[in-house]
């Protein structure tokens, strides 16, 4: 097997003893790199006053990594700017604030550039890159210019937005035709995959191959659907581990009489966090007989704090779990415990086991793997009930779950009512096929599908052949 270097915004790796980050990402690609030797390039997290490129390469739980530090301007203008305030929103059709600045896109293209020059001489004959998500999507064209010649792969862990929503970004016909300079592209759905070939086809003027292919501006790449697992095993085992054991008791004691319904997600908009607050406070308003019978604990940690459509949705939150505790709470209960903190994977397994119910009701996600992870910490005999948007990539896989329309909060308190009084047999009926998904479609499976699939492709920068991606 081919050398893999992995490439990502950000290089963290869990240490295996358990792990802070609710994301999926970092899990997800040390797991590919436990298989695949290789390395692990990208920020270090840390700025310099100048950009040097100097690299320090060090193992980090079993995986080598190569760091590099970037600038103050950098972060400012391609990660806070395009990254954060003009990619990510807009890929969640959320274009009422995304921000257009041509300093973030000349930052974006800069630090493109940078990540290019600084991996090069990293690069051998043969390896198999595999870039990740929106940060880094002209990193190709950088590497090409650079004259690598490797089959070079990229993986999109958030949604691609509907044509008409994408044309709202300045250059974007610039943005995509730098996506033909890879030789396979992932994404997370078949909607998704979909979505970027009908902007191809309708304002590129690109055509589509027989076998699937799409040629535009002179180059041909190969499209297709890869959806992202968890690590089923590896979840499994934390299940057992003293910390899950021990918050799983913490909780089932808090809870006591009390059925609890639990929601993991980064503080974001994208989340659909306000809607689900509202959601269940018509689910209270609605069920009077029902309240004192539910808790509901949303674990947010914070993020993105230097951008100002971050710090806003945090202050309605703090407002809007307050005003629901202040309207239904007792002496001795209250309906909402709001929690702006990390907690580790294994702590999390344990909160997930003894939720009767799960909330994951994003308005936009490219998969959502909390989903997943609350499957997987589900007791066999006695499963909790996962409540989950539509909107989600996971949506397409977990088809057992309550699917629900996470602006609707009439839908949201019905599918709450509903999983409160859902009969045993049927919970384990649902149960049941969605765990068998979560085992089946796991993170190896996505992984040796995006590998395997850029791995047959053959690496000639002047007509790259289209692998057969599903």
């Amino acid at each position: 097997m081919n050398r893999l270097i992995v490439v990502s915004n950000r290089v963290n790796p869990p240490t295996g003893e358990g792990d802070e980050s609710v994301g999926g990402l970092a899990m997800a690609l040390a797991a590919a790199l436990r298989e695949y030797s290789g390395l692990w390039f990208g920020w270090s997290g840390r700025t310099t006053p100048e950009f040097t490129g100097q690299l320090s390469v060090e193992k980090v739980g079993g995986v080598t990594v190569a760091l590099v530090d970037l600038e103050e301007a950098d972060l400012d203008e391609y990660y806070n700017g395009y990254a954060n305030k003009t990619l990510w929103p807009l890929f969640h059709y959320r274009t009422d604030i995304a921000a257009y600045d041509r300093a973030y896109g000349q930052g974006y293209e800069r630090v493109n550039r940078r990540f290019a020059e600084t991996l090069r001489p990293l690069i051998e004959p043969g390896d198999l890159i595999w870039i990740h998500d929106y940060h880094l999507i002209p990193m190709a064209r950088e590497l090409r210019r650079l004259g690598v010649k490797n089959r070079i792969g990229f993986f999109l862990h958030v949604p691609w937005p509907a044509h008409q929503v994408f044309v709202n970004l300045p250059r974007h016909r610039q943005l995509v035709e730098a996506m033909f300079d890879y030789d396979l592209l992932g994404f997370q759905t078949a909607e998704h995959r979909q979505a970027f070939e009908e902007y191809v086809l309708t304002e590129a003027g690109g055509e589509q191959t027989p076998s699937g292919a799409l040629k535009a501006f002179g180059r041909t790449v190969a499209t297709g659907a890869f959806p992202i697992g968890i690590d089923a095993q590896d979840f499994a085992q934390l299940l057992r581990n003293a910390r899950a054991r021990r918050m799983r008791d913490l909780m089932t004691a808090c809870t006591v009489f009390r059925r609890l319904v639990v929601g993991v997600d980064r503080l974001d908009y994208s989340k659909g966090l306000e809607e689900r607050f509202l959601g269940f406070e018509r689910f209270l308003t609605e069920n009077p007989d029902m309240r004192r019978e539910v808790l509901m604990l949303q674990i947010a940690p914070v993020s993105r704090e230097s951008v100002e459509a971050y710090q806003q949705i945090r202050e309605r939150l703090d407002a809007l779990s307050g005003r629901i505790n202040g309207a239904f709470a007792d002496v001795d209960w209250a309906p909402v415990r709001y929690v702006n903190k990390n907690y580790r994977r294994d702590e999390l397994a344990g909160i997930y086991g003894a939720a009767r119910v799960g909330l994951v009701t994003p308005l936009r996600d490219g998969m959502n793997l909390v989903a997943k992870e609350f499957v997987a910490a589900q007791n066999p005999d006695d499963p909790g009930v996962l409540i989950l948007s539509r909107f989600a990539g996971a949506a397409r896989q977990l088809k057992d779950a309550l699917l629900v329309n996470p602006n609707s909060a009439e839908e949201i308190a019905d599918a709450l009512k509903r999983a409160l009084a859902m009969e045993k047999a049927e919970r384990v009926r649902r149960w049941s096929a969605l765990f068998d998904n979560v085992q089946r479609e796991d993170v190896t499976a996505w992984r040796d599908a995006f590998v395997q699939a850029l791995a047959s492709i053959e690496a000639d920068v002047e007509e790259r052949r289209p692998a057969l991606a599903s």
